[in-house]
């Protein structure tokens, strides 16, 4: 607008007319930050009710995850018990709980079992902590691992060559961290019959021993609570399945049937992809909670957490970079974004730009507050202080910002890392999703 000012008006009429012309040019921007108010506020209005949802599952998934508790029944402590082979593969486990975990799974009071504990190539003393177990124990074998083949990953590799030793009519796939209770072999066995089971697995106490193993673990649990109901695992209609590779029983025959490790030749995260091919196959698997039976502490500090999770997280998307980028964002505009939403908020209120921040400081803290419930019920149950929870938009953005580099290292070919060996990189095993594009590619060129 064109507006003159008369040079002989007076005084006050000059500056009435100042200020009106200030106020019409500050308006425009006065109502772009009030509509930049009411889209931020409405934005995290929709996050609260989507925390709402949320805490509503994380009860619903809580209640319906019954510990699988030490069976009474004493049929299989006998020789007539089936035959179950243990394998063991172990890779640079010098300083870790390797001693503890293989005594813990010959001290089980299953009747009829072997131990085949394979050297996975290790670099440090864990061939001769085995050897030297094995001189008292009759029932564990050692073997030492060759190296891969073209075209296979470690430890499918690994436990197809202890596969290839076992005789039993069950088969036992377990990691050389974990902690087996007196009766769980047993247990799970007997629970398999009763059930007429096929296959089973059993989802351990998760150990957390320093602030980022607390922080981060019952952000670990919450997500595997919400995939466990989101794609209804438990029906065996769905393709959803879980498997733990601390504890994963199965019948001989089931695993021969899906084409053994060799089918799993390339995958890092072999127990989950076992699972879902045990579960097309039309066997019935069963997913258990044992703490009372197992236990396990994955990691020992921040760097070993972040190498485990980059190594598996993008798998736990089937390699698709679409779907984990956008899980990543997803994610952070509902986890991370509202609690920054709120420190902005109150830094705002508190230097007084505008009381208009109360009701965005509101919404915010709210699903600050809604996240930090719903992981506190996670925490409780994984044995650690709810206080904890208080950091859920920590432990949530770390553990997607894992997802986000495991996914780029890969997509890129730089690979990633664990217990000294590079996967997925350029030149070496590429990722099952990558090898079948290529592969497509190249019959099309043909």
């Amino acid at each position: 607008m064109n507006r003159r000012l008369d040079v002989n008006a007076a005084p006050g009429d000059f500056d009435r007319s100042t200020t009106s012309l200030l106020d019409e040019t500050s308006m425009p921007t006065m109502a772009f930050q009030l509509n930049l108010l009411v889209i931020l506020t409405s934005f995290v209005w929709l996050v609260v009710f989507g925390w709402l949802i949320s805490i509503v599952l994380t009860l619903y998934g809580l209640s319906r995850q019954k510990p699988l508790l030490p069976t009474n029944h004493l049929r299989t402590t006998t020789s007539e018990a089936p035959l179950v082979s243990v394998l063991v593969p172990a890779r640079n486990e010098q300083h870790r709980v390797l001693s503890e975990c293989i005594r813990s799974i010959l001290a089980q009071d299953y009747g009829r079992f072997e131990v085949i504990a394979i050297n996975d190539r290790s670099t440090d003393a864990t061939a001769a902590i085995l050897e030297t177990l094995a001189k008292n124990h009759d029932r564990l074998r050692v073997i030492e691992g060759e190296e891969p083949p073209a075209g296979w990953l470690g430890k499918p590799s690994a436990m197809q060559q202890a596969f290839n030793h076992a005789r039993g009519e069950w088969i036992l796939a377990t990691d050389a961290d974990m902690i087996f209770g007196k009766s769980a072999m047993r247990t799970a066995i007997d629970h398999a019959l009763e059930e007429k089971g096929d296959a089973i697995t059993l989802i351990p106490h998760f150990e957390a021993g320093s602030f980022w193993e607390r922080v981060m673990i019952p952000t670990w649990v919450w997500v595997l609570l919400m995939f466990t109901l989101f794609f209804r695992i438990s029906n065996p209609k769905t393709q959803g399945a879980v498997g733990i590779g601390g504890f994963f029983l199965m019948r001989r025959t089931v695993l021969e049937r899906v084409g053994g490790y060799e089918a799993l030749k390339d995958e890092v995260m072999e127990d989950v992809r076992l699972a879902e091919l045990i579960k097309r196959s039309g066997a019935r698997l069963l997913t258990e909670r044992a703490p009372n039976l197992l236990s396990t502490r994955m990691y020992r500090n921040f760097g070993e957490m972040w190498e485990c999770s980059t190594k598996n997280w993008f798998s736990g998307m089937k390699f698709s970079l679409p779907f984990a980028l956008s899980s990543v964002l997803s994610m952070y505009l509902m986890a991370v974004v509202p609690p920054l939403i709120a420190l902005a908020s109150a830094i705002g209120l508190a230097a007084g730009v505008s009381v208009d921040l109360w009701l965005l400081f509101t919404s915010a803290a709210l699903s600050w507050l809604l996240q930090v419930f719903a992981l506190a019920l996670v925490s409780m149950r994984s044995g650690v202080s709810p206080a904890y929870a208080l950091t859920a938009p920590l432990g949530l953005g770390l553990l997607y910002a894992m997802l986000f580099d495991s996914s780029i290292r890969i997509t890129i070919g730089k690979g990633v890392t664990w217990k000294g060996r590079r996967i997925y990189e350029s030149g070496g095993v590429r990722p099952p999703r990558f090898r079948r594009a290529a592969s497509h590619v190249s019959n099309i060129e043909e």
